[in-house]
């Protein structure tokens, strides 16, 4: 198993500090991590949120690549239908020579009625969308003079220049949790993506087979919120209130969009201090390296999974904070996993 972490840079109003100062702690962080052998960092994406949730993935991971040697640098993920295919593929492989061939090239539909809504776009076209920029840019990456007559984009011979470093490309890997967009992931021969609900992987795999193709060369990412420190009321304490704002972001866009099953459903809690003693709480994983060790345990042996992300530094939360956090997994729990 690999490991890696999530940063979205945001930085809500109730904690905001000016964002080149939250930014360059953001970067330092990684560096740190990175010398704490974490295999991977990943970036997340959403436009015109009220605490700045990063919204250009490739510019942030050239930034990243400039300060780093080994880590690799993946976007979990990059929201296709709201680029031009043609610029996607410039932008990743920009980040791919920076990088000189560290870039994993997630992707995804989007979901947020927001989103789609401020880009006066239509939603329902979203996987089309989507489908039909993944054939562009794949064509982007591996041929010359590309011609692409499209329902939404239309090239005409156009030749990506520079290519990337990673040939033919960059890994790419769907986000996806309705069963539709799981299995086309899997039938279109890309990694998956886990995000939060029920866990896709046995249909990933299940479908991997049917199409005649070998799961153990494909690779699936599971997302958990980790945050690890001394004591478990000390974790709980620093990150709860930071664990609200998320919850609450999300609990918004997921009960509109209602994508997968439980996405609907209220939150359980009505303040922060409820998270530690409420359902969510069983699939978190916050507190001691050995509580969270245990927690570690009973993961590999419910969920499929080659890529951990923990989701550790919330919105809001002190950047140092969120380095310790990294640094007691990284030496505690960690090695005991790879």
């Amino acid at each position: 198993m690999r490991f890696g972490f999530m940063e979205d840079f945001r930085n809500p109003v109730k904690w905001r500090r000016p964002f080149p100062e939250l930014y360059s702690a953001i970067l330092d962080q990684i560096v740190r991590a990175e010398e704490l052998g974490y295999d991977n960092v990943w970036l997340t994406e959403h436009h015109f949120t009220e605490d700045g949730y990063n919204p250009a993935l490739m510019a942030t991971a050239s930034a990243i690549a400039t300060r780093t040697s080994t880590i690799r640098i993946g976007t979990f993920i990059l929201l296709l239908p709201f680029l031009h295919p043609a610029r996607a593929a410039e932008d990743t492989v920009c980040a791919d020579i920076f990088s000189n061939g560290r870039i994993d090239l997630g992707l995804g539909q989007g979901y947020s009625y927001h989103e789609w809504n401020a880009f006066c776009m239509n939603r329902s076209e979203r996987g089309s969308r989507m489908r039909e920029g993944i054939d562009l840019m794949t064509r982007l990456f591996t041929e010359d003079n590309v011609t692409f007559d499209g329902k939404y984009t239309q090239v005409k011979g156009m030749t990506l220049s520079p290519k990337p470093v990673q040939q033919p490309h960059p890994p790419i890997w769907i986000g996806a949790r309705g069963p539709k967009a799981i299995k086309r992931a899997a039938e279109a021969g890309f990694h998956l993506m886990a995000t939060l609900g029920p866990d896709p992987a046995p249909l990933y795999v299940e479908t991997l087979k049917e199409c005649g193709r070998n799961p153990a060369d494909f690779n699936i990412c599971q997302l958990r919120m980790v945050y690890c420190a001394q004591t478990e009321d000390q974790a709980w304490a620093e990150c709860q209130d930071h664990l609200f704002h998320l919850f609450d972001f999300y609990q918004d866009i997921l009960s509109e969009a209602n994508d997968a099953e439980g996405d609907d459903q209220p939150l359980p809690i009505t303040r922060a201090e409820d998270i530690r003693h409420s359902p969510l709480a069983e699939e978190l994983m916050i507190g001691t390296p050995d509580q969270i060790a245990r927690k570690m345990e009973k993961f590999c042996a419910k969920y499929q999974c080659t890529d951990f992300i923990m989701d550790s530094q919330f919105p809001g939360l002190d950047p140092k904070k969120g380095t310790r956090s990294l640094e007691l997994f990284a030496k505690e729990v960690m090695p005991a996993f790879r």
